[in-house]
């Protein structure tokens, strides 16, 4: 993972950039501020003004080390180039992604350190996280829709830091995966987000900067996947 620009600057939406390698339907940009995605998370998508007019972005693939940003229509670009993220996509991913922060950690409290087994957030405003809880009562699971939503309305700051990757390694819950940690930055460090006085713990991902930001959550299912895991779906309302 790199330190991506979106995390340096999440407030850059728009910036000027220029190609450095074209295929048709798709570019890879000399810097770029769209979140690629991973994890479990959507990538960012946006537009893309150039000398014939302007293409969405709908998506990026990340290949041998390059971001590769895939367009809606097979044009094979050049020279310089304006891109604007997708403000209502970006806000709804981050809120999404910080709800199943909160979410893991009511779980983890809860549930005895229940380790995540897999984890979708999407564009569309929908999400669900997997968990190891081949015990758990799928009610208890719903209830946590109340203090889910106390969480957003306590408006807590939520930050991000760097931390070794040995220290992320050593440091109980800071790695929440049951099989799959953050790859570590260039630099080997690994990438913290903190909820404050609630949750710490390894993510890549696009985040809110307060509790407050996000509308509030419902979980609208919990299933049982397989003999062990609990799968939570969770929608912004």
């Amino acid at each position: 993972m790199s330190h991506y620009l979106c995390h340096e600057h999440p407030d850059l939406l728009e910036f000027e950039t220029f190609v450095i390698d074209a295929r048709p339907g798709a570019v890879v940009l000399a810097r770029s501020a769209l979140h690629p995605g991973g994890g479990g998370q959507v990538s960012d998508v946006g537009t893309l003004s150039h000398a014939g007019g302007i293409a969405r972005i709908t998506g990026i693939s990340v290949e041998a080390g390059r971001h590769w940003h895939l367009l809606d229509a097979a044009l094979e670009l050049d020279g310089e180039v304006q891109v604007a993220i997708d403000r209502d996509w970006r806000s709804t991913v981050s809120q999404l992604h910080t709800g199943t922060h909160i979410l893991n950690a009511l779980v983890y409290q809860r549930f005895a350190g229940a380790l995540v087994t897999g984890v979708q957030i999407n564009g569309d405003g929908l999400a669900r996280m997997d968990f190891d809880l081949p015990d758990a009562d799928n009610d208890a699971l719903r209830a946590l829709e109340a203090p889910l939503n106390d969480v957003i309305h306590q408006a807590l700051d939520v930050r991000a830091y760097y931390v070794s990757s040995a220290q992320a390694k050593a440091e109980p819950g800071l790695i929440r995966s049951l099989s799959v940690a953050p790859p570590p930055t260039s630099d080997g460090t690994v990438r913290i987000v903190d909820i404050d006085g609630l949750d710490r713990q390894a993510c890549g991902g696009s985040h809110l900067s307060n509790t407050a930001q996000s509308r509030p959550l419902r979980i609208t299912k919990v299933e049982n996947k397989g003999r062990r895991n609990r799968r939570v779906r969770i929608e912004l309302v």
